[in-house]
């Protein structure tokens, strides 16, 4: 680090400092360089330097240090008013305002020296000529921290009151104090109203909108609007994450986790920031951020998880109960303090307030990965049994009425049944019942307690009903694999159903139970003959004949049920369950249309019998099946429908594949905001069904494309950089990997980080490098090389553009070539004695145009190059322009020279595309003639105006009104008023004599 010699080496290394991240490294190099300029003698030196001081101190968590530079530096006022320049006048008295707030912030210093402070401001500011604006906003902040609400009510008035000067706060600032206040006093919507401006980005500072959206968070979820708030978390999270100063805004978004559902995120924004819990620089952050830990441990410790690790102060481990009681004690402590200092119980009844708040959404969605903490398991309900009260005819009738009726639970029912009858004897009609249901909750486990249950049945006298169990038993061995066994296992109960049956011996529904499953045996059977017949395997013979012995059993069920079902919802479901297998059969047939009908059928049918939850399945591969056959409106119909008629029974798997094919589809068809949303519930389903790691990293992906198509930068960009750890090759495919990478770098490209913009691009690219296909390569390095350049980077930017300029010359594509040329061109100017690589980057680019031109297939594609090529002239131009600027001594006469020359020769280029290119012609040409005003070459330059007002002779540039000429329309308006007032400003000042 160089040594500090005089004044303006001073001012570089603090220019320097201010720009590195805050924190205790950059406190301590502004007392570095204050003792640098204590050497050198100047008081403006030392004045500056405090200064520095101040406001590194003021953006840091060593706020409390800010008190003993301000008083130095107004002693020196009083002493030597002088040795201050306007600057510094000027911000000495700003800097009363982040004296007089931190203050309060520090319950060490007595109440009676804020007011005395307060005073003092006010007389200084009187003097200083300022209004009452900045005071009374003082004022308000001391009175509504103390709880004196009367006076904060007539502060804040006369706040608003004021006259806004030198010395009020920023726009933002302000009204976020102003909105702060109204949410205090529980008026949220007005409060939001206020923060409006600074939420949009209207007006933004240093802090701004970054508090403000903080602060939002639970006003917004307070009234409802779960998506704003949602939002403004993913953004203002990105904004505060890496400002240490901003501990309190931190504390709200932890806040927010808290009573959103979304605990595990809390404790990850807790782990990234572990020096909150002990930095004591500025106690009124630390009280706000204790509370909100203790909020949240509360929280998971009500959710049975008070024994989980949880991230705390360093130096032990912590439990979330442990850190629950530390940071409570911790925050009453601090809040007494600062009660003694006030001589009120506000701030303790406000921070107890705030850790007892109770959750305002069950689960808010956000879109990136958290796993949800699992709660620990509720002590088992008292079963009957276990009461000594079993009420088994209660159990037995409620377990009977959810299964007749095929309600969702009646599996469970039964197990209730089976574990209040233990040690109670039963007849053989109710045990086989327990053993057939206990059967069912065990898919293909359970073939050996369906016999069983067959043998009660029978030894309860029904015949029907055994026959079914034992159906029921072939075909969870077909689910197992073994489907030849299974079709000849259930060949004896279908042959001694149907004689049951023509004997009147058993009833409809028995027999149509065992019909279903000999035809759902022989479906499965179909399916692996269908596998056969789509791989074309000579070698095995009847796939046909097998799909028909399918459908023949299947229709046998239709024949049977068709026109009996009546009330019997069984019957009904046995009814609509066929006409799904049928659709399945003349899917595996190549009958996709008619798959599809009869798939709607069966849907329509269970809908209509009252089970709309089985519906669910056949509306998905109705879907699909739709979606292959082009008809997107009746694909996004079932996707709609799946959703609808899953309801609450729908699992979280089968819900979040529904929403992220809707997504897919609603956002093909350009729905970005639709899209998004269920791209998020896609996300969050899948996080619920422990797949976050792979269905939930691939809706992460393609929410942050939907909210990137929005030009939401900062959601997009969080939401992308929570996908890429879980998106891999070979689960996702590395073109998803690519995809992310891509989108996040133009994300961080809009949000001004260039460097990590450009990272992501070059990842990206390295990734691209290896496919056979090679644009998306080519554009990942040029795009690389972009956010290289704006990143001051112009070495690596110049690596990069080159790389992309190859790959644009071995795929053909010259418009990519030449704009590497141009954009390399351009960066060679900002290097010493760059000017000549720059000129003869920028002449390689007019060579390939020309070449191009001249050897374009058709007219379309040479007309296209005649544009490129004026856009080249255009850019030559400028840059040779550019260089030129400043050169005080001359040392390149002939630069505005050529310069000129290629403005009009691009302006040349464009005139012979004619009208469509009059925008472009003008542009030069009027860049052109500023460069003659430059050149002291007047006459030109008024004839260059006129010439452009001439061309828009007749169109007045309105939206409705004048004659456009050939080859524009009312939407170019802008763009002619633009032109037309550049050229009327040229004139005037190219005229001799204004008068």
């Amino acid at each position: 680090m160089s040594e500090i010699t005089d004044f303006d080496a001073l001012r570089r290394a603090m220019a320097e400092n201010s720009e590195q991240p805050e924190g205790p490294a950059r406190n301590a190099r502004a007392e570095e360089l204050l003792a640098a300029a204590e050497k050198l003698n100047i008081p403006l030196a030392v004045i500056e330097a405090l200064g520095h001081q101040l406001k590194v101190y003021n953006y840091s968590s060593e706020k409390g240090k800010m008190f003993v530079p301000f008083a130095r530096l107004l002693r020196m006022w009083d002493e030597r008013p002088e040795d201050f320049d306007e600057y510094e006048t000027y911000t000495l008295h700003w800097v009363f305002k982040w004296v007089s707030s931190g203050m309060l912030d520090q319950p060490h210093i007595p109440l009676a020296s804020i007011e005395k402070w307060l005073g003092e401001m006010e007389h200084r500011y009187r003097l200083a000529g300022y209004s009452e604006c900045a005071v009374r906003s003082a004022e308000h902040s001391v009175a509504a921290h103390v709880g004196d609400l009367a006076r904060a009510e007539r502060a804040y008035a006369a706040w608003l009151a004021a006259d806004r000067d030198a010395m009020a706060d920023c726009h933002a600032c302000e009204l976020h104090g102003q909105g702060w206040w109204q949410a205090e006093r529980g008026r949220d919507a007005e409060a939001l109203e206020l923060w409006r401006p600074v939420l949009e980005g209207e007006y933004t500072c240093a802090h701004e909108p970054h508090t403000a959206l903080a602060s939002s968070l639970v006003p917004l979820l307070r009234l409802g609007r779960l998506d704003e708030a949602r939002a403004n978390h993913l953004r203002g999270f990105r904004l505060v994450r890496a400002m240490e100063s901003m501990r309190g805004a931190y504390a709200e978004h932890v806040e927010f986790c808290a009573l959103t559902g979304n605990e595990a995120r809390g404790l990850e924004l807790l782990a990234e920031r572990p020096a909150y819990f002990t930095d004591d620089g500025q106690p009124q952050s630390k009280l706000e951020f204790m509370s909100v830990v203790a909020l949240l441990m509360d929280r998971l410790t009500g959710l049975g998880l008070g024994d989980r690790q949880v991230p705390g102060p360093a130096g032990r481990t912590w439990s979330a109960r442990e850190l629950a009681t530390h940071a409570r004690a911790e925050a009453l402590a601090l809040a007494a303090r600062f009660d003694e200092r006030n001589g009120t119980t506000y701030v303790s009844e406000r921070a107890r307030a705030r850790m007892e708040r109770r959750p305002l959404a069950e689960r808010l969605p956000l879109g990136v990965r958290s796993v949800r903490p699992v709660p620990a398991p509720a002590p088992p309900a008292a079963t009957a049994a276990a009461t000594g009260q079993p009420d088994l005819p209660a159990l037995l009738a409620e377990a009977r009425r959810l299964s007749d009726n095929l309600r969702p639970g009646a599996v469970e029912a039964w197990a209730a049944v089976a574990e209040a009858a233990h040690g109670v004897e039963l007849d053989p009609r109710d045990r086989a019942e327990i053993a057939d249901h206990e059967a069912m909750g065990l898919g293909p486990e359970g073939a050996a307690l369906f016999e069983r249950a067959a043998q009660l049945y029978a030894a309860a006298g029904d015949p029907g009903e055994a026959l079914a169990a034992r159906a029921r038993a072939a075909y969870v061995r077909a689910l197992a694999g073994d489907v030849d066994a299974a079709l000849a296992a259930v060949s004896g109960p279908y042959d001694e159903i149907l004689a049951l049956y023509a004997a009147g011996d058993t009833g409809i529904r028995q027999t149509a139970s065992v019909l279903m499953a000999r035809a759902r045996i022989l479906l499965r059977r179909a399916h692996q003959a269908g596998e056969v017949l789509a791989e074309g395997d000579a070698e095995r013979d009847g796939p046909e004949a097998v799909l028909g012995e399918a459908e023949a059993a299947v229709r046998e069920v239709v024949a049977l049920v068709e026109g009996r079902t009546g009330q019997d919802v069984r019957l009904a479901a046995r009814g609509a369950e066929a006409q799904a297998m049928l659709a399945e059969l003349a899917g595996l047939g190549g009958d996709l249309e008619t798959a599809a009908g009869l798939f709607a059928r069966g849907a329509a049918a269970f809908v209509a019998a009252g089970l709309p939850w089985f519906a669910v399945e056949y509306e998905a591969r109705l879907a699909s099946l739709a979606h292959h056959l082009g008809d997107m409106a009746e694909a996004e119909r079932a996707l709609r429908a799946a959703l609808e008629h899953g309801g609450a029974q729908l699992e979280a798997p089968g819900r979040a594949q529904l929403h992220l094919q809707l997504a897919e589809l609603v956002g093909g068809r350009g729905e970005a905001v639709e899209a998004a949303r269920h791209a998020l519930e896609a996300a969050h389903w899948a996080d619920e069904a422990g797949e976050g790691t792979t269905l939930g990293a691939w809706a992460r992906q393609q929410l942050g494309g939907f909210l990137l198509r929005q030009g939401r930068w900062a959601e997009a960009a969080e939401v992308l950089e929570s996908a890429l750890p879980d998106l891999t090759a070979e689960t996702h495919g590395d073109g998803a990997i690519v995809q992310t990478q891509w989108w996040l770098g133009d994300c961080l490209s809009e949000l001004g980080e260039h460097r990590a913009a450009a990272e992501r691009r070059l990842q990206a690219a390295e990734i691209a490098r290896h496919w056979p296909e090679q644009h998306d390569h080519a554009t990942l390095a040029h795009l690389a090389g972009e956010s290289l350049g704006q990143a001051g980077l112009a070495d690596e930017a110049d690596r990069a553009y080159a790389r992309a300029g190859d790959l644009w010359r071995e795929l053909g594509n010259v418009h990519g070539l030449i704009r590497s040329l141009r954009a390399r061109a351009w960066l060679a100017l900002r290097t010493e004695d760059g000017l000549e690589v720059a000129r003869a980057l920028m002449a390689d680019a007019v060579r390939e145009c020309e070449a191009a031109r001249d050897t374009a297939a058709d007219e379309e594609s040479r007309q296209r190059f005649v544009a490129e090529l004026g856009h080249t002239h255009r850019q030559f131009g400028d840059l040779l322009a550019r260089s030129a600027e400043g050169d005080a001594e001359g040392s390149l006469p002939g630069v505005f020279e050529e310069a000129l020359s290629r403005l009009l020769r691009a302006a040349e280029v464009f005139a012979s595309l004619g009208d469509g290119a009059l925008h472009s012609r003008t542009g030069a040409e009027l860049t052109a003639g500023w460069l003659e005003i430059e050149m002291d070459r007047l006459t030109d330059a008024r004839a260059r105006a006129r010439a452009v007002l001439a061309a828009y002779d007749g169109y007045d540039g309105t939206a409705s009104g004048g004659t456009a000429p050939e080859g524009m329309n009312d939407d170019d308006g802008e763009a002619v008023r633009a032109r037309r007032a550049e050229a009327e400003h040229m004139l005037r000042v190219a005229t001799e004599d204004p008068d």
